[in-house]
This record gives structure tokens, sequence and C-alpha cells, in this order.
């Protein structure tokens, strides 16, 4: 019973984790948009993305992460047989893999409060297609668990990749004609 309450915790605090990555990026859109305003409109703005990042942040996205974490051992800890199974290894790394993306946020959140960010709009509309990726993989890893289905996932990984590609090059040419 314990494990099931460590699982619905981890899929909790996952869920919010991966909300907190998701806005904090699109904060980082705004504020690098901000940059092509008038001063008076940058300053206001940035000043205010600002704010909205350190709260995300600081609030919302690193205790989750923690929490997801921490529950997530707790399930290997209470059972350990887990660290046994071949895909539970390829989940481990796309773990890392959010980690490290994770960290990689929080150098740019850094650079927003040291106000020396120079990433363009268009680079974290990509940025955060590496959450997207990294959320799919997990999920279809989880729910499917074998080999056979994993290949079919990495396929169709690849195929999603390509058309969020393609879909941000549209969007952006969308956005440049309406301008």
């Amino acid at each position: 019973m314990l494990y099931l309450y460590l699982k619905a915790l981890h899929i909790i605090f996952i869920v919010c984790w991966f909300a907190g990555l998701f806005y904090i990026v699109r904060l980082f859109v705004y504020y690098a948009e901000a940059a092509n305003k008038s001063k008076l409109e940058k300053d206001i703005l940035t000043k205010q993305y600002t704010i909205m990042t350190n709260r995300l942040w600081n609030i919302i996205t690193w205790p989750a992460a923690i929490l997801a974490t921490g529950f997530g051992v707790g399930m290997l800890i209470y059972n350990p047989a887990l660290l046994s199974i071949p895909w539970m290894h390829v989940k481990l790394l796309f773990v890392v893999l959010l980690i490290a993306y994770h960290l990689k946020c929080q150098q740019y959140v850094n650079q927003i409060n040291a106000n020396t960010m120079t990433k363009s709009s268009s680079y974290f509309r990509l940025w955060n297609e590496g959450a997207t990726l990294i959320l799919f993989s997990v999920v279809f890893l989880v729910i499917l668990k074998s080999a056979l289905n994993w290949i079919y996932g990495v396929v169709g990984l690849v195929g999603l990749s390509i058309l969020l590609m393609i879909g941000i090059k549209y969007y952006k040419k969308v956005r440049e004609r309406n301008r």
C-alpha cells in the first residue's frame, strides 16, 4: 500500500514539475521578446517576467522536481526489483536527461536575474520541445514497457520531433507575416 502512495505522489509531482518546466520556458520566450520593445515597455515587461520567473521556479518547479525525485527514489527503495527491469534503465536515463534540462533552465533563470539573457524567442520555442520529447518518451516507455513497442515509440518520437520542428517553423512564418 505504501508503494501506491509513493507512486501517486511521484506522478502528482511529475505533473507539477513538467507544468513548471513548460511554463518557465514560455516565460523565457516572453522575456526574450520584451527585448524588442520600446525602452519603457522593455523595462516594465522584463521586471514583471523576472518576478514571475523567480516565483514559478523557486515556489513550484524546484520543489516539484525535488519531491518527484524523492518519491521516485522512495519507490525504488521500497521495490528495488524495479532496478533489474531493462525499461527502468532507459527511464532512468531519461530522468538524467530531465535533470540536465532542468539545470540548464536554472542557468537561464540565473541569466534573467543577472539581465544577461541573450537567446532569442525562437531558440526558446525550440528549447521547450526538449521537455515535451522527454515527457512523451517516459510516458510511452512506462506504459508500453516492451522492447518492440519501445522501438516503435522511438520511431514515433523521431516523427513527432520532425512534426514539431515543421510546426515551429510554420508558426514563425505566420507570426512574421502578421507583423
